[in-house]
């Protein structure tokens, strides 16, 4: 591949009906440079797949279900060179479905079965750009050699081995690569986390040395602040590796947060593009290398509910061991570590309250004297705005000074602990508080 390769991701917001595929057929044939598409199932799919996963009973009538609704999008796809591969998968859903139904702790029919909707989907737009006169071809992504670093469930694709194993002969003509899953180390079906086909578009765009990658959604753009929260903000332009994780992680779903990690190293950029609103011109979001462009706060992110755990360790000599011991505990039991300050003596780390419990129980058995305080959001501050100048804004506002608390200062972002239950009036605050073009309209 060349850097006139560019890698095109369509999740499931975009694959919702017919006019969709038109409209990718029109995006494929005037975008310049070499495309390579990464699909997402169809639009609803993968939520039926996974409950059939727990009620197998449900086989014959959901392959009729999926045939139905595929036929839709492929009118004829039964009967043309696609055809044996179309009824091959739904076979195979079946049969998934009948093993799962001897209550085999296997994860390899489950994720078979979970992996039928990415191939569905990548059968169902090649047919269709076929017959808009484009050389689409349907790739599964673990027959190409992508490999996942994880058995059954994985964090991330696994570049160094896959680059090495690649068959990048089969990416003939315009390849339509299924997204979310891989060969795991066991050499059987692995998936990413749910929403992960993001990060497969990337780890396929820094495999192939692509020019960008471009993730079509339904929206315009990453807004600065979720408009869940009823304020109005403008798209943010721009967005640096390191500032979009601390915001996918935080309060933007619209993107995976391991989407960033396997383009950090080439600086291969990520364009946010709306399917019918943006296929030409600038893309309203761009995230790239992190670039210090001021001192500004380029978006708020907020996380619901949070417990902050104060731990005493009396000064203890091997307090920092006994630190990294917990951060690999909570790890293991997918525990996320909001934010954490540490000094000899004393460590706090917040976390979302839906975790407490099981944390708690990590936490007792290393320490003995902790205290815990619930509050009711955890705000981040992206961008380059420090602690300093945004205490000296705050003076202006005794609103403010009520009812959030500075937490800490990161490389890309101040952490906020909100004391006032209504989250949406400190949103409010903070957006007209801050200097940045993107919030303030």
């Amino acid at each position: 591949m060349n850097k006139s390769t560019i890698v095109h991701k369509f999740g499931g917001s975009c694959l919702r009906d017919n006019a969709d595929l038109e409209q990718i057929s029109k995006i494929i044939r005037n975008f310049s440079g070499r495309p390579v598409i990464v699909v997402s199932a169809l639009w609803g799919t993968t939520d039926r797949l996974m409950r059939a996963s727990n009620e197998p009973k449900y086989a014959t009538r959901l392959v009729d279900d999926l045939r139905r609704q595929h036929i839709r999008f492929a009118p004829d796809i039964e009967k043309s060179d696609l055809g044996g591969l179309f009824e091959s998968v739904l076979s195979g859903i079946e049969k998934s479905l009948t093993e799962i139904s001897k209550k085999l702790d296997l994860h390899y029919h489950t994720n078979t079965l979970l992996a039928a909707g990415e191939r569905l989907s990548a059968l169902v737009v090649s047919y269709h750009l076929r017959k808009s006169g484009i050389d689409a071809h349907p790739v599964g992504s673990e027959d190409i050699g992508l490999h996942l670093d994880g058995i059954g469930h994985a964090q991330s694709v696994d570049i160094e081995y896959s680059s090495k194993n690649l068959d990048y002969d089969s990416l003939n003509g315009i390849p339509v690569i299924t997204g979310w899953f891989g060969e795991g180390k066991d050499g059987e079906i692995a998936l990413l986390s749910r929403g992960g086909s993001d990060h497969s578009a990337t780890a396929i765009a820094r495999l192939l040395d692509a020019q960008k990658v471009i993730l079509w959604k339904d929206i315009e753009g990453v807004l600065a602040i979720n408009p869940r929260w009823g304020i109005e903000t403008k798209a943010i332009s721009y967005l640096g590796y390191e500032e979009a994780k601390e915001l996918t992680r935080m309060d933007a779903p619209i993107i995976h947060p391991s989407t960033m990690e396997p383009i950090l190293e080439l600086g291969i950029p990520i364009e946010i593009r709306h399917l019918y609103q943006n296929e030409s011109g600038t893309a309203p979001t761009t995230i790239g290398p992190d670039i210090v462009q001021g001192d500004d706060i380029k978006a708020i992110g907020c996380l619901r509910s949070v417990s902050r755990i104060e731990i005493n360790t009396d000064k203890m000599v091997d307090s920092s061991k006994s630190l990294g011991e917990l951060l690999i505990l909570l790890n293991e039991h997918d525990i996320t570590c909001w934010s954490l300050n540490y000094q000899p003596g004393n460590i706090e780390i917040v976390i979302s309250q839906n975790d407490f419990n099981a944390a708690n129980k990590i936490i007792s058995v290393l320490f003995e004297q902790i205290a815990v305080e619930d509050f009711p959001a955890l705000i981040s501050l992206i961008g380059n705005l420090k602690v300093e100048q945004f205490k000296n804004n705050l003076n202006s506002s005794a609103f403010l000074e009520r009812d959030i608390s500075v937490l800490s200062q990161t490389p890309h972002s101040i952490q906020l602990l909100c004391v006032n239950e209504n989250i949406s009036d400190v949103l409010d605050q903070l957006s007209n508080v801050v200097d940045s073009k993107n919030i303030r309209l």
